[in-house]
């Protein structure tokens, strides 16, 4: 059975007034009757009735501008008004829906027609409500998902960009497609110093693309912090994206270790398009090929997490972009393209400005956004190393262990697939009076166990790295041979000394090498310049006492720490 509805009659006719009154009153509604608009106006406002028969010809006020003052008045709510009208002329007619009319009952008026008109103005009433109400149902929801998702970008901002991103040897730039980044822009201090860069591109837009990024954060930021290599950061990084995403879903990316000191880049890509190491001073440009596939896509047994190398000089920078670059589209539907992109390299005069060139490129081009839009800059620094905060600790370090020693030697099978260094380091740095010289321990370590692993196990010669060839060809034979490594070792020698007013550190580091001279090295002066020769030179600079064997097998180290810095 329909509604009851409150049915307001605007007619100057008394008996046509009476007779709709009557024909309305019999249906079941509640009728208000006006003799003019002004009238009707008055009644609407008062008794706000859920349908309207409006006469167009009224003195006082016409239905016409009776209907729009009621339209108004009912705003987005719909109150269907029915002209009575005896108009036949066309343009007549046309100003009754102009006036915001839903529909017409001709003179004289029929009652079967006319319950007719009512029951469908009132399922379009009815349908209207319904529309209203979902309407603010969706906004309410909208509204506390976008609360949801302000709250998780605030908490993924923070564990995504908890690196080093503000570093003055990085400018990057970063556009959302939603509110939610696809792209991931990671960076983090070695405890050597050194730097781990990380761009990805997750499959898709928005939270669903951006939800891999932090299990890929966690696991970056954390084993970064404990001295891992690139490669185990990549097997563990794709063993965790493989296990965790659904089928489909992937992320390209590019990831970077980079050695102030040594003036080193490790170079991974796994499906983002190239990125460039442009040399300082000059024109020369080396693309860094993407020659993986995407993480999160092999097992872990068939990971491929094979390294190129390039030696760094000062000045030289290094570009990283994902494919929204490439794919930004403009008004008539045209890309940006990699021609485009390598037309504002080969125009730059200033390097300095190279990458505010290319923002400037994108911006004139682009027209329509269609992807996650990222563009990083490395640049190596005339202003040395930067500094980086110092390692935090989750326990007080009051029980450190103060005076013991230990041996650990590492062969040929161990030493193809495990790096020793997190291990070792995460053991000293039980000790509380060491941990303030943690970065340096980690420097140190690294530039000694890459020695006794890569010369004297591997049988390298660092006469190689005469140029960008050689150093190329260096670091092909060190995977060659490391990875058909199964005879050698590489020995640690541990003691923590206590003394009156600290303690002290002795480390020895054996391998099954030939041996060399270590003094006789240091006085070739090698420069610093060169793409060899730097380590052994860093080792003497940083620890307190450096000491070769007669037979040359290893090196000496020692480090002392007092009761006041611990």
């Amino acid at each position: 059975m329909p509604a009851r509805l409150t049915v307001l009659i605007a007619e100057d006719n008394a008996a046509d007034r009476m007779l709709l009154s009557t024909i309305v009153s019999r249906q079941g509604h509640r009728t208000l009757t006006a003799s003019n608009g002004l009238e009707a106006v008055a009644l609407f406002e008062q008794e706000r009735p859920q349908l309207v028969l409006m006469d167009a010809l009224m003195p006082l006020m016409d239905g016409f501008e009776a209907a729009r003052r009621i339209k108004q008045m009912a705003g987005e709510e719909l109150v269907p008004i029915i002209f009575l009208t005896s108009l036949t002329e066309g343009e007549a007619l046309v100003r009754c829906l102009e006036a915001g009319g839903d529909d017409f009952l001709a003179k004289p008026y029929n009652r079967v027609i006319l319950e007719a008109k009512i029951n469908a103005m009132d399922r379009l009433r009815r349908l209207q409500d319904t529309v209203l109400q979902q309407r603010d149902l969706i906004a309410k929801h909208n509204e506390h998902l976008l609360s949801e998702q302000r709250v998780a970008k605030a908490v993924f901002d923070k564990v995504a960009h908890s690196g080093c991103l503000d570093s003055p040897s990085i400018r990057y730039l970063q556009s959302p497609y939603a509110v939610f980044n696809g792209d991931l822009l990671l960076a983090a201090f070695k405890p050597s110093g050194g730097m781990h860069v990380l761009l990805g591109d997750f499959t898709g837009h928005g939270l669903p693309a951006a939800i891999g990024a932090m299990p890929v954060a966690e696991v970056f930021y954390g084993m970064t912090a404990k001295g891992h290599s690139l490669t185990e950061i990549l097997r563990e990084i794709n063993a965790k994206l493989k296990r965790i995403l659904p089928v489909g879903v992937f992320c390209c990316a590019t990831l970077l270790n980079i050695s102030f000191q040594r003036r080193l880049v490790e170079v991974w890509n796994g499906g983002l398009p190239d990125g460039y190491l442009q040399r300082a001073g000059t024109s020369t440009r080396t693309p860094l090929v993407s020659r993986h596939l995407p993480l999160g896509v092999l097992t872990p047994a068939a990971f491929n997490d094979q390294c190129e190398f390039y030696p760094l000089e000062l000045g030289d920078r290094i570009f990283l972009l994902s494919d929204g670059v490439l794919e930004a589209c403009n008004s008539q539907g045209e890309l940006f393209g990699e021609a485009r992109l390598l037309e504002v390299f080969a125009n730059n005069h200033e390097p300095a400005q190279l990458f505010v060139e290319i923002q400037q490129a994108l911006t004139r081009f682009r027209g329509e956004l269609h992807d996650d839009v990222s563009l990083v800059e490395i640049s190596l620094l005339d202003e040395g190393i930067p500094s980086r905060p110092p390692l935090v600790f989750a326990d007080s370090g009051q029980n450190s262990p103060l005076d013991w020693s230990a041996t650990f030697e590492f062969r040929g099978e161990t030493l193809r697939r495990f790096n020793p260094l997190p291990f070792l380091l995460q053991l000293l740095l039980e000790v509380q009076g060491l941990r303030p010289q943690a970065g340096v321990l980690f420097t140190v370590f690294a530039e000694l166990y890459s020695n006794a692993l890569e010369h004297g196990v591997l049988g390298l010669d660092s006469a190689l790295k005469c140029d960008a060839k050689g150093f190329a060809e260096y670091y092909r034979q060190r995977s060659e041979r490391l990875a058909n490594l199964e005879e050698g070792y590489v020995r640690f020698h541990l003691q923590i000394v206590p003394e009156p007013n600290g303690g002290r550190l002795i480390l020895r580091i054996e391998d099954s090498g030939q041996g060399f001279d270590g003094p006789a090295i240091l006085r070739q002066q090698l420069g610093i310049d060169s793409l060899c020769g730097r380590g052994l030179a860093l080792v003497r600079q940083l620890s307190e006492r450096c000491t070769w064997p007669a037979d040359g097998k290893g090196v000496s180290v020692e480090f002392s720490w007092s009761r006041g810095h611990n």
